[in-house]
């Protein structure tokens, strides 16, 4: 018993670089999609108006979602970060990061911005499924799945390249798989 107590601390030390390797690797993602997706115009205030970036749940990216945004501008706009536990406590958020690990919860937020110019990405094995817009799946490399269904109702346009990309892409209903 004493040699598990002696190692279970220098493992999650050793984890710990990892996880912040991951978080960094998907606030780059987020980063990105704001690059790569369009949103209808009126999905802002104004031609400057920043990108919002939200979390919803559990916040699994510490200092790695405002480090990776710090200071960037994508197509001529800044980033604000926003957290919340709850999805009223949330300004607009163009791109929402839910990250509510009860199943029922995730799908009544996801119904609830169902058709709103709102890109919603996430973890949980079944967000597609849900109505999540973009799944990302972390592993030896990071991958990541789109269902273009819920991108359109959203008013989002998914171009090509993140399609190509893409692991998984759920179309008129049906899930493709792409690798």
């Amino acid at each position: 018993m004493l040699l598990v107590e002696w190692h279970l601390p220098r493992l999650a030390a050793a984890q710990a670089p990892v996880q912040e390797a991951r978080s960094k690797v998907e606030a780059a993602f987020l980063r990105n999609f704001a690059r790569y997706v369009s949103w209808p115009p009126q999905a802002f205030e104004g031609d400057r108006s920043p990108w919002t970036v939200c979390v919803l749940g559990e916040d699994p990216f510490g200092d790695a979602l405002p480090e990776v945004l710090r200071g960037r501008v994508e197509q001529g706009r800044p980033f604000e970060i926003r957290r919340a536990d709850a999805l009223e406590s949330l300004p607009a958020c163009h791109i929402l990061f839910v990250s509510i690990a009860n199943a029922a919860q995730r799908r009544s937020v996801l119904r609830r911005v169902k058709d709103m110019p709102v890109l919603t990405v996430g973890n949980a094995s079944e967000f597609l499924a849900e109505g999540g817009v973009i799944r990302l799946q972390p592993g030896e490399r990071m991958e990541m799945s789109v269902n273009l269904d819920q991108a359109r109702s959203a008013s989002l346009g998914i171009p090509t390249k993140l399609l190509e990309v893409s692991r998984d892409v759920v179309e008129n209903g049906v899930l493709r798989r792409l690798r």
